[in-house]
């Protein structure tokens, strides 16, 4: 570690732009790298790019204090907030309303129950736990515990030859539904929580309002979009240049992204019901033309932008944090909440011949989503004291790392001891 602080430069005296070019160069150089060793590993590349972000920050703490200004410039964060509301807008375009619609109420069951168990058992941790801290801190661990990463949930079950069982059907279903209920969640903390911030009373009706506003938002939304969304594609269809597709859908992205801030709610919530209300036969005028599909010009941004938002909240992870007993007994004490909460939501498809202890398993990962959840956790304050501070939001980077990682063997287990072929990673 001390070899590779030689090898950077200890704090170079760089005009703005410079700064920032060096800053990307090397964030992401090491998440690419990450990345590839994550898969390697048979691990998805979110945990690696995660890892790396922990390894800068290491080295900041063996001298290379230069990186330290890295993890608190406002441009890079905004590059990373970006990469954020990009990857909600992908998650969105891999679902549609339609296929919401058809999982079902057994799905929609599993969800649920995979909202309110975790939630209620991070809580609980909480209480038992952090006792001298206040009750919104609580009630927030409980809601990053809510989360179900659907990109590494779906990665893994196609990695294993999965993808198509009844099992997979039912938890990309309700992870997907999880992420809806998720965000209503965090939505209504976060409002309670700056309402507590205020001095403003926290009344049910208060807290009612919030909800209905998320509701009404998802799903109007939802209904709106799919009579707008249509017609705005097809008018962008008629301007001639290059990159109206992509753009007409950032802007719509964006739109929806800061529409959703502005009644409240943070903005991954417009971001991902923007990408939930496309669907394929919105673009079609564009693919008459030879136009590529919405997700491939995507990609390259988003693989320029999200992997920032990664190797950047590895930057934060206050690694001395990890010397402290009472922090690690608080990151086990979540990872058995979260996976206990997990395997709870499997009830949901009690009396029928699906194993449902490859549901729970399926469910576990809490990935991209909990550290966004984290990660606006750190923004919170009541009475001028941060809810999520440094050493919790360290602790809740073990918890996403542990149940990334301890998904794919066990999903491989539990279908290959139901006599189940399973591809190998």
């Amino acid at each position: 570690m001390a070899a590779l602080a030689l090898l950077l430069p200890a704090a170079p005296t760089l005009d703005t732009g410079a700064h920032l070019a060096l800053a990307l160069a090397i964030i992401l150089a090491v998440a690419k790298v990450g990345g590839d060793l994550a898969e390697r590993a048979g691990q998805p590349a979110v945990l690696g790019e995660l890892i790396a972000g922990v390894g800068l920050g290491a080295i900041q703490l063996a001298g290379v204090g230069w990186l330290g200004t890295v993890k608190s410039d406002v441009t890079i964060d905004g590059f990373a907030q970006i990469g954020v509301i990009l990857l909600l807008f992908e998650i969105g375009l891999e679902s549609t309303v339609g296929e919401m619609r058809k999982v079902g109420g057994r799905a929609f069951t599993v969800a649920v129950l995979g909202v309110v168990a975790p939630w209620l058992l991070g809580w609980g941790v909480g209480s038992v736990l952090l006792p001298d801290h206040s009750i919104y801190l609580h009630i927030f661990l409980g809601a990053i515990l809510t989360a179900t990463s659907v990109g590494i949930t779906a990665r893994v079950l196609r990695d294993l030859g999965a993808s198509q069982s009844p099992e997979a059907r039912i938890i990309l279903g309700a992870a997907v539904i999880d992420d809806v209920l998720g965000l209503v969640i965090l939505a209504v903390v976060a409002s309670v929580i700056h309402s507590a911030d205020s001095g403003s009373a926290i009344s049910v009706v208060a807290i009612g309002w919030v909800l209905f506003k998320a509701l009404a938002f998802l799903f109007g939304a939802l209904w709106i979009g799919q009579v707008v969304s249509p017609r705005l594609f097809s008018l962008a269809s008629r301007l001639r240049g290059a990159s109206v597709l992509l753009v007409t859908a950032l802007i719509f992205c964006f739109a929806m992204a800061a529409l959703a801030a502005m009644i409240g709610l943070a903005p991954i919530v417009g971001a991902y019901a923007a990408g939930l209300i496309l669907e394929k036969f919105h673009f079609r005028d564009f693919e008459t033309r030879g136009e590529r599909p919405l997700e491939d010009l995507i990609r390259p941004i988003s693989g320029f932008l999200v992997p920032v938002f990664f190797v950047l909240m590895g930057m934060r992870v206050d690694l001395t944090a990890f010397g402290h007993t009472s922090s690690l007994g608080l990151a086990l004490a979540l990872i058995v909440a979260a996976i206990v909460g997990k395997q709870i939501c499997a009830l949901g498809a009690l009396g029928t011949t699906l194993d449902r202890l490859t549901i729970g398993i399926g469910m576990i990962p809490r990935g991209e989503v909990g550290l966004i959840f984290a990660n606006i956790g750190l923004g919170l304050t009541v009475h001028g004291e941060h809810i999520v501070d440094q050493g919790m939001f360290s602790t809740v980077v073990i918890v996403v790392m542990v149940t990334t990682v301890v998904t794919p063997p066990a999903l491989k287990w539990s279908l290959s001891r139901r006599g189940r072929r399973v591809a190998s990673p």
